[in-house]
């Protein structure tokens, strides 16, 4: 392994990451070709991003397309700043950074409400500063968005892009007289059937990679029926680096940003969670400085992506389970596959073809692409206590109170613009409902304790150091009883409220824990024989 001497602490703010798997180096082939696989990984996931975006503001092909391109290029410079690292920004972990689909809801929110792309850029840049300004608090900030909030905004931002999908399916232009014909929702239809069984019977590249092969064979499907055009993908130019504000100067408006800025508050959560995830992967050592160094490293990337005609970024969950896949841990290999994205951000040509695939073909892929965003915010909310909280009310009424104005996008037409604005996104109702319900159910504490108020949650549970010790090698629980590894019931005693000893052979199946958890606090302890 390379004993590499970057990050040695010789600057202030570098991290001390010699000797750890992230610094292998390959050789530039197979990390090009490593590189290679985490781009076809998260392909589809950085240029959904600008479709719906340019598809929301009205956009010709080539606009698209130039957004498309943006969106890559700054996402390779992004992924180079993350996993190369300079003093100060970057985890120096193999993480790929993209644009984040965090953003989407309450950029497509803007535009409905008669904002326009210098407005959602304007947004951007306004938020990411402030993203910026608050890394080194964000310990600080960070308890406010547990499990049970990240869960609910990331099943908000699936469930708000649904009629997105929709719309696409239809055909995506309301006033074009074959909008919602049989022909395009059965094109939809056919794609969604191709990435199903494509998942289902692909091998591992196939099947991690269905939705992009989708999109290729249902738009194939789609030329001999007369519903895909490639006529202007060569028309513009085929190499190009994106110009600074090719749309224009950003607008700034205080309810976009506030809105923006509770998404990147969302974003820096996932991209910290990333990050501890990607270090346990490779095993490698991280602490608050490089997890600061990360969030730096992303807000720098949002600063700099409006410049660019692009969004905010953050780290792609997807090619942190890549990583665990393959077992390649190597940052090097990460920011080839940055090059790799410079590369092609520099080929706008391929943004044009991804712009010409038909509506219908990206409705049905988008039926998968959203629905499992919604689908990782519901298995974050599985992992949520709810026994003896209002974690279920805080989960209720939050995704009801975020999908009102999804389901009634009219909901608050009568209200100021700045309420309308920011409470038009799904995401940014569902969160703001979720921060201020965990708040008063659990953070806030009435009276002399958390236990005396029904409306706040219950203290954690914890198990004695002692009484973790008097556990031997093999027990285990099966159905609420204690056994020794040779299948020999163990009794226990119980503490009743008097402080008298009770035997019993059966704990309740509320009252079960793994033996290596010393988080939980059990009223019994096991009686050596």
């Amino acid at each position: 392994m390379s004993k590499s001497t970057a990050g040695t602490g010789s600057f202030p703010g570098t991290i001390d990451v010699r000797g750890e798997p992230e610094n292998e180096k390959l050789g530039v082939g197979r990390s090009f070709a490593y590189g290679l696989q985490h781009v076809l990984t998260m392909y589809g996931g950085i240029i959904a991003p600008p479709i719906i975006v340019g598809n929301a503001i009205g956009a010709d092909p080539n606009a698209i397309a130039l957004l498309i391109a943006s969106c890559l290029f700054i996402g390779g410079l992004a992924t180079i700043l993350q996993s190369v690292g300079i003093p100060f920004f970057g985890s120096k972990l193999p993480l790929v950074q993209g644009t984040s689909f965090a953003s989407v809801a309450t950029m497509t929110a803007i535009v409905a409400g008669d904002g326009t792309i210098n407005e959602v850029f304007g947004a951007v840049l306004a938020a990411s500063v402030m993203g910026f300004l608050i890394t080194p608090f964000f310990a600080q900030i960070i308890r406010f968005f547990p499990p049970v909030v990240t869960g609910i905004v990331i099943t908000a931002i699936g469930l708000s892009l649904i009629p997105v999908a929709g719309n696409w399916i239809m055909g995506g232009n309301a006033e074009a007289p074959d909008y919602g014909s049989v022909q395009g929702v059965g094109l939809a239809g056919l794609t969604l059937l191709i990435v199903i069984i494509l998942s289902k019977v692909g091998s591992g590249m196939v099947s991690r990679l269905a939705i992009l092969f989708g999109l290729v064979i249902g738009t194939l499907i789609a030329i001999p029926m007369g519903l895909a055009d490639f006529s202007g993908v060569f028309s513009g130019q085929v190499f190009a680096i994106p110009t600074p504000f090719a749309f224009g100067w950003p607008e700034f408006h205080i309810a976009s940003i506030i809105s923006m800025f509770i998404v990147v508050l969302v974003i820096l959560t996932e991209t910290a969670a990333d990050i501890l995830a990607v270090g346990e992967i490779t095993g490698s050592k991280i602490n608050s400085r490089r997890i600061a160094n990360g969030l730096r490293a992303d807000m720098v990337s949002s600063m700099v992506s409006p410049i660019f005609n692009s969004f905010t970024q953050s780290a792609f969950a997807q090619n942190v389970g890549l990583v665990a896949i393959t077992g390649v841990k190597s940052r090097f290999v990460v920011a080839a596959g940055g090059v790799i994205l410079v590369v092609l951000g520099a080929l706008p040509v391929l943004g044009r073809v991804a712009g010409a695939i038909p509506m219908p073909v990206l409705g049905g892929a988008g039926i998968v692409l959203f629905g499992t965003v919604a689908a990782s915010g519901i298995r974050t909310l599985s992992k949520v206590s709810y026994k003896d909280n209002m974690n279920l009310v805080i989960v209720a009424t939050s995704l009801a109170f975020g999908l009102l104005p999804v389901v009634k996008t009219d909901i608050y037409s009568q209200f100021p613009t700045w309420f309308d604005t920011i409470f038009h996104s799904g995401i940014s109702s569902a969160a703001i409902m979720a921060i201020l319900l965990n708040i008063i159910f659990n953070e806030l504490k009435f009276g002399g304790g958390r236990n005396k108020n029904a409306f706040v949650a219950s203290p954690p549970r914890m198990v004695r150091e002692d009484e973790v010790q008097s556990l031997e090698d093999g027990d285990t629980f099966v159905g609420g009883k204690l056994y020794s590894k040779d299948g020999a019931e163990i009794p226990i005693v119980r503490v009743n409220e008097t402080g008298a000893e009770t035997t019993s052979l059966h704990i309740p199946t509320a009252d079960r824990v793994r033996p290596n958890t010393r988080n939980i606090r059990l009223p019994w302890s096991r009686k050596r024989r």
